[in-house]
């Protein structure tokens, strides 16, 4: 026995389905563009771990606004090169940064990082502020 498929096609939604209160207005105070560039800017730029923060204050570790605007610029700029997770190098600390989702994930003092051996990284930052 021969089977027999019916198949609509699809029709199109006329202008009088629509709710106009659901409209977007043309007329409003800001584009969503507008909005997306604010609510990139408001997002913090880098994360830090539970366990980075208790590495930190355990080492003594202080990083100005400054530095962790520039290790955000860094990491960003590095994860747009292809880079997941990251050394990240300061004068007085070393940093293990995931790229993927702007985290620190641990943090050592200078002296500290002297004597280890970092695995699992594929970048390398430097910042000498």
């Amino acid at each position: 026995m021969e089977k027999t498929f019916f198949h609509r096609s699809p029709q199109p939604i006329s202008s009088h389905y629509h709710n106009k209160a659901t409209k977007p207005s043309v007329h409003g105070s800001s584009s969503f563009a507008t909005q997306l560039d604010k609510a990139i800017q408001d997002v913090a730029p880098m994360h830090v771990s539970k366990h980075a923060k208790i590495r930190m204050e355990q080492r003594g570790i202080s990083i100005s606004r400054e530095t962790w605007a520039e290790i955000g610029e860094k990491v960003k700029e590095a994860k747009g090169k292809g880079v997941q997770d990251s050394l990240v190098i300061l004068k007085d600390a070393a940093l293990i940064v995931s790229a993927k989702n702007q985290t620190v994930i641990t943090a050592l003092d200078r002296e500290e990082a002297h004597s280890q051996i970092f695995t699992n990284i594929n970048g390398t930052i430097l910042i000498d502020s």
